[in-house]
């Protein structure tokens, strides 16, 4: 059986490939770093993250890009022994503009190496490679158009303008030939994520529409001409939650088809798991998998007849059951992050963070929310309830400006954090700072007043239990919390700026800053996950 989601917590976009019997399923990463998730399976129900491609700065440089910018919607496919990583930098999202560019690198194998870009344009976001039967490239993404109402966190239709395909040359390394707009959407509107599929004399075209809010789908077209014109699915949709409010899985759209070896067909989409009774999505956009069949008329439905995706799915013949969640522990004492591990746009994670043989050492750069250098360091929240835990081996602040400590973080304006820093009065101190969805002005909230803690180690730990979250401490004695209650729905990606506002996820970790301009180092020597 396979279980929905399959990619638990932020994981959106998910762009799927099978090579032999391995399947790969590239997902967005946008300001996190490095760039592009691939996980790896061999049953389609357990996966494993095995590459992030995009590592240095010849390949992607973040700095300074807006929150939910960055890498969108990459495509992963394989051909002529390659594998080909399709992918598009958005450095703009307020106003009318996207400035999305995209670029196009390959590998021998899924853990590289993975080659410098290959720039191929900027006419829009989503871009997707297809190899034709005759050996043949094309390129498709979605046009953006300007001269409309749509500005970011609004989108509107007219904005979305077709889905546009040309020819890309391998040899000269560059697009090549007409420009055509081949697909103009349904009339439910904002057509993007486009990938094509051929079978039995047709060419495939899906997409997804109605935005990546509660009205996403994933709509279907085909055409016997690769340049169209495109006829719509008799339903139009593949997939899509937008009429089932209750329904487990929301938000579902975006996704590619994938064939067994034994010809069996699935389909891949994102979803989210809103907390129960509301709109907010901490989790962020998951990654789900559902069974399809071909129907005698030539179209593709979900197996079990209907729209809506479902939790559990039959898996091929032979699959294991799903691995069950456990706790994580983490010590960090190799050489390298462990890889559930992630920072935020730079290319030089060492002027961020070094591993000591002991420690994670976080080098206190700018502020919390900083879209250039901030040094914060974080695993995914897959799970509405679990409790994390870190220790701060070292960390000797002298000033306010330097502070260090665990945080719940989406971005700049949806955050929760409790800090250790230096008071004048009071010395060594835990504070409890706070953006509950403040957008567009991020403004800090102080929801306790400092409490004193003693030099040395402290262990810092939180508690998220659906759409609540608490801090707790302990300087070598029994757990202590310290501040309120605290809104965790908040950190979502429905808070603050709505649904079409952000379009990333909740994660926690370890920060550390010092406006000072010293680099006041701070030393964590472990962390844990556990699910409750």
């Amino acid at each position: 059986m396979i279980r929905n989601p399959i990619l638990k917590g932020f994981n959106p976009d998910p762009s799927i490939v099978r090579v032999e019997r391995d399947y790969f399923i590239a997902t967005s990463t946008f300001e996190w770093y490095p760039g592009v998730q691939i996980h790896h399976s061999r049953d389609l129900v357990n996966w494993r993250l095995v590459a992030r491609p995009l590592d240095r700065a010849s390949q992607l440089d973040l700095r300074g890009e807006p929150d939910s910018c960055g890498v969108w919607a990459p495509c992963l496919s394989f051909a002529d022994g390659l594998f080909w990583l399709i992918y598009t930098d958005v450095k703009r999202y307020d106003g009318n503009f996207k400035d999305a560019h995209n670029y196009l690198v390959t590998a021998p194998a899924i853990t590289g190496p993975w080659s410098d870009p290959i720039y191929m344009n900027s006419s829009g976001f989503d871009p997707s490679l297809f190899h034709d039967e005759d050996g043949r490239k094309w390129f498709v993404n979605q046009q953006w158009r300007h001269l409309t109402d749509s500005v970011g966190g609004r989108p509107r239709h007219p904005a979305f303008d077709g889905i546009l395909l040309q020819e890309y040359d391998p040899v000269a390394r560059r697009l090549t030939g007409p420009i055509t707009n081949i697909f103009p959407g349904s009339p439910h509107g904002l057509v993007e994520g486009p990938h094509l599929f051929r079978r039995a004399g047709w060419y495939y075209l899906t997409t997804a529409e109605g935005g990546t809010g509660y009205d996403h789908t994933v709509t279907m077209a085909r055409s016997r001409s690769l340049a169209g014109p495109y006829e719509l699915h008799p339903r139009t949709f593949l997939l899509t939650a937008k009429d089932a409010p209750d329904a487990p899985l929301q938000r579902a759209g975006h996704g590619q088809i994938v064939e067994t070896p034994e010809g069996e067909v699935y389909h891949t989409h994102l979803c989210t798991r809103p907390l129960p009774g509301t709109r907010m999505s901490p989790l962020g956009r998951e990654t789900g998998l559902q069974k399809c069949v071909w129907g005698e008329d030539g179209w593709l439905y979900l197996a079990h007849g209907g729209l809506v995706p479902a939790l559990e799915v039959e898996a091929p013949a032979g699959a294991p059951e799903p691995e069950a969640d456990r706790p994580v522990a983490y010590r960090f004492d190799g050489p390298a992050l462990p890889a559930d591990f992630q920072w935020l746009r730079s290319p030089y994670p060492e002027r961020l963070f070094t591993l000591t043989g002991t420690a994670l050492r976080l080098h206190g750069r700018e502020s919390l929310g900083s879209w250039f250098e901030q040094a914060l360091v974080a695993r995914r929240q897959e799970h509405h309830a679990y409790r994390a835990e870190t220790r701060l081996a070292a960390f000797a602040p002298d000033t306010y400006q330097q502070a260090a400590g665990l945080t719940t973080y989406y971005n700049r304006s949806k955050l929760h954090a409790l800090m250790v820093s230096h008071d004048a009065a009071l010395g060594r101190t835990l504070t409890v700072m706070s953006c509950p969805g403040d957008w567009p002005d991020a403004r800090l909230r102080y929801p306790a007043a400092p409490v004193p803690v003693p030099d040395g180690p402290l262990d810092l730990a939180v508690e998220v239990r659906g759409a609540a979250q608490r801090f707790f401490w302990r300087g070598g004695g029994a757990w202590q919390a310290v501040g309120p209650e605290l809104d965790a729905s908040v950190i979502s990606d429905e808070g603050g700026r709505g649904e079409h506002g952000s379009f990333t996820g909740a994660f926690v970790g370890m920060v550390a800053f010092d406006t000072s301009g010293r680099a006041c180092a701070a030393d964590f020597s472990g962390f844990s996950y556990t699910p409750l």
